[in-house]
């Protein structure tokens, strides 16, 4: 039972930084990246499809990002999903390609972007924060029913924290490696 506990807030915290990871790939940092469109659904025959189920996505400059539908006859649907999506970039259409051009980001911009990677950072640390309470609870509970030793419930809130401290500084990695990312010119 309480290896069940520790897993679970293993597989938890792990989640939370997974999840800080996805979220930060959303976030435009002046240079191209397939992730930007992973949100982005085409109407595919009156189905909203993820766009990277209908065409490759590939990065042929460092600013530029190309979308080959698989069916032609999809280049305008998929222009028009890309335009009503909140990327803020305006596709060119060139009648078997979609271009998206990434514009260089301005200073101002870029220290806006870094707060909000700051500001996921921090959400994505509250939830390993509530993962570790949640998970101390559970042993607590277990040792009112004696089903743990208090030197094992002691020793349970040492690995926890352990394992607390390892995933808070992931996500202080994660973070920082973007910001430097956004920041630099």
């Amino acid at each position: 039972m309480a290896d069940k506990v520790f897993q679970q807030a293993k597989e938890d915290m792990q989640k939370a930084a997974e999840n800080l990871q996805r979220q930060l790939g959303h976030i435009r940092a002046g240079r191209a990246n397939a992730s930007l469109l992973d949100h982005v659904n085409v109407t595919y025959y009156g189905v909203p499809t993820p766009l990277n189920q209908l065409a490759s996505i590939t990065i042929p400059e460092a600013r530029v990002l190309m979308i080959k539908p698989f069916d032609k006859s999809t280049l305008s649907e998929i222009e028009k999903a890309i335009l009503a999506s909140d990327i803020g970039i305006t596709p060119t259409n060139d009648g078997s390609v979609v271009r998206l051009v990434i514009p260089q980001l301005t200073e101002e911009r870029r220290k806006e972007l870094a707060k909000e990677v700051g500001k996921e950072a921090e959400t994505a640390k509250v939830a390993v924060r509530n993962t570790r309470r949640e998970a101390l609870d559970e042993y607590k509970k277990q040792e009112k029913n004696s089903d743990i030793t208090e030197d094992d419930l002691k020793a349970v809130e040492k690995d926890i924290q352990d394992l607390t401290d390892k995933n808070i500084q992931d996500i202080e990695k994660i973070s920082s490696d973007k910001e430097n990312e956004l920041l630099e010119m």
